[in-house]
């Protein structure tokens, strides 16, 4: 008998489903692997933004997380969205005693701009969250959100990464799609633990089928990891998938779409 290797994310809940625990899942699925989840939060969201959002409390988290962990098991571990100092907290606790790997994806906004990190979590993800994490995925606004450091270039996407990984993560990926237009014809992201650098290009595409980019990357690199990928392998992989995720993206309401995570499935580019 298969059994697929076994993945879970510990993410909010978006009801459109482009994003969030919706599109993790998707993604899980779609790179051969079986995806559980521990919600933390639910959100009313569609594609012109998120209108509300309503966390869970923390034993609700702890709970579902211990129920998943200590039956089925996980080869690898997703987070996103975790919206308060004491979700932060709770789940960097549970965290701490798993051996399998970590993506940490510290979600601090929506596609939108609308606030899904609390100001006052800031300390609880630089230092308990970010220490758990064998990969960090920060996006360039999560990065000064983070750290103070504001990319416009490649070159700054070192200074990212390093002010990071002074937070405790093995490795990090800085995610470069917000780069200035001027700063290139392709999507880079940085790999790094501070020792080698793996820069990841990919075409640039000029379409707002975006929603949900974050989570996806983040979802498979923890897939590629839970198969058995050495780190860069996996991110590698990851990228390839949310590339090609995005060039099938379709419009979806009245605002930005979502990326297309079954394109695989279906051999679409």
């Amino acid at each position: 008998m298969h059994i697929p290797p076994r993945v879970l994310t510990v993410a909010g809940s978006d009801s459109g489903g482009g994003a969030g625990i919706q599109a993790d899942l998707k993604t899980m699925l779609a790179l051969g692997t079986h995806g559980m989840s521990v919600l933390t939060a639910v959100t009313a969201q569609n594609s012109l933004g998120v209108q509300g959002a309503w966390e869970l409390p923390a034993e609700a988290v702890r709970a579902q997380f211990r129920s998943v962990v200590d039956d089925i098991g996980v080869e690898a571990v997703k987070t996103g969205m975790l919206s308060s100092a004491e979700l932060v907290e709770t789940v960097a606790e549970l965290l701490a005693g798993v051996s399998a790997p970590v993506v940490v994806d510290p979600v601090g906004v929506s596609k939108h701009g609308d606030p899904l990190l609390a100001a006052s979590a800031l300390d609880a993800v630089r230092g308990k969250l970010l220490p758990t994490a064998t990969v960090a995925t920060p996006n360039l606004d999560e990065v000064a959100q983070l750290t103070g450091v504001h990319v416009r270039d490649e070159a700054g996407m070192r200074r990212a990464a390093a002010a990071v990984l002074e937070f405790g993560p093995r490795w990090v990926l800085i995610k470069g799609g917000h780069l200035p237009a001027g700063a290139g014809d392709s999507a880079v992201d940085l790999l790094t633990d501070g020792t080698e650098e793996h820069w990841l290009r990919a075409p640039r595409y000029d379409n707002r089928h975006t929603h949900g980019t974050g989570c996806t990357l983040a979802s498979a690199l923890a897939a590629r990891l839970a198969k058995g990928d050495t780190v860069v392998r996996a991110a590698a992989a990851a990228k390839e998938y949310v590339t090609g995720a995005l060039a099938a993206g379709f419009r979806l309401g009245a605002g930005i779409g979502p990326v297309d995570h079954g394109w695989r499935l279906r051999g679409e580019r």
